[in-house]
């Protein structure tokens, strides 16, 4: 059989591209599509066949400018000579048509400045002072957009996803069905050998954007003075850095390998979750090492945070509604063996199988899923 990949964009480290990496080393030798194409900030695909088009020659920062670009791009691509594409898809990848073999999508969740999060990206669409640009844009070719998004999602066969979070979203915006394939985590590399007493601060690794909402755990802590170590870099860090206004109670660290972040994670009094995310593989990294997670009672983090078990759930998207889970929290007293236990089967070892066993039974215009 004869298999490509597609994906929106290869630009940088992420949750998407640990998908990415998981299904090119289940086909290793299926080219890799995609609009853009940065080695300098992805460097796990050294070993693929990584094939872009004239997309490539834009600046990796005008990458969120390029959306009507990328759809027409994807939909032009020549696949006729493939059984079987897949593509990994946040955005526009999904457009490609794939006339004689199969479509499998999987979709981390329907392209977000279209639908679910429109609202938020008017508001803050993120280019500073060129927001009342991109704003005025957005809002004037948003109808069309969004049919087109819609007319690619009817060309995809399968449907697969991240969460219920995320295939209850494909249901609304699509009106297609989805299978959930739980995204892989690196379980055995987060494995601890002994689970020791917790230390007094709380933790974040994430990339250091607006949507993550790392604001709120620095608020949070500063309101009710905990300790929180925040680990990772991104766009928003001169801003968080400034809501710490020097207070010896945050600290930031660059991103980190493994065996650090494992060590730092391990010794946390918990890991703080504001963002809402359709999955969100960090947070279950942190399970691994028995740090149990406080996580926005929204998306993704529902289908791995288990109130009062593993960590806690808050309900609102605020400072203060974290700031009061932090104090609940601390009441409970968590066995972090058990923590630990409830993220075993987000292993890559289960997606793998998973995923394939998915495909295999895959059939060309059935569209079940």
């Amino acid at each position: 059989m004869k298999v490509a990949i597609v994906c929106d964009w290869l630009t940088n480290v992420g949750g998407a591209e640990k998908v990415l990496l998981a299904i090119h080393k289940l086909y290793p030798d299926a080219p890799i599509y995609t609009s853009k194409y940065d080695p300098k900030g992805i460097d796990w695909f050294k070993d693929a066949d990584i094939r872009t088009g004239w997309l490539q020659i834009f600046p990796t920062g005008l990458r969120r400018f390029l959306g009507v670009f990328r759809q027409r791009w994807f939909s032009h691509l020549n696949l006729k000579d493939y059984d079987l594409v897949i593509s990994v898809t946040g955005a526009e990848a999904k457009a490609v048509k794939v006339p004689n073999g199969i479509h499998v999508s999987y979709c981390h969740v329907p392209t977000q400045y279209y639908w679910q999060m429109y609202d938020d990206y008017v508001k803050n669409p993120g280019f500073g002072i060129l927001n009342p640009l991109v704003r005025f844009f957005l809002k004037l070719l948003v109808k069309p957009l969004r049919k087109k998004d819609f007319k690619s999602a009817q060309n995809v066969d399968y449907f697969v996803t991240i969460s219920d979070y995320a295939k209850a979203l494909i249901k609304k915006y699509y009106k297609r069905d989805a299978v959930v394939v739980h995204p892989p985590v690196e379980v055995d590399d987060f494995k601890v050998d002994n689970f020791d007493d917790a230390e007094d601060y709380y933790i974040v690794s994430s990339r250091q954007v607006t949507w993550k909402r790392i604001d709120l755990a620095v608020e949070a802590c500063l309101k009710t003075e905990r300790k929180l170590l925040i680990i990772g870099e991104g766009s928003e860090h001169r801003n968080l850095v400034r809501m710490a206004n020097g207070s010896p109670l945050v600290k930031f660290l660059p991103l980190m390998g493994k065996k650090d972040l494992k060590k730092y994670l391990s010794h946390a009094r918990g890991y703080l979750f504001p963002s809402m995310e359709p999955f969100g593989i960090a947070p279950v990294e942190a399970l691994v090492t028995g740090c149990p997670v406080i996580a926005f009672k929204d998306g993704g983090a529902t289908d791995y945070v288990f109130d009062k078990k593993n960590g806690l759930l808050f309900e609102k998207q605020t400072a203060k509604s974290l700031a009061d889970a932090i104090l609940e929290f601390e009441k409970i007293k968590f066995d972090r063996k058990k923590v630990s236990e409830s993220a075993y089967g987000f292993s890559c070892e289960r997606f793998d199988k998973e995923l394939t066993d998915f495909v295999a039974g895959c059939k060309k215009g059935e569209k079940k899923a």
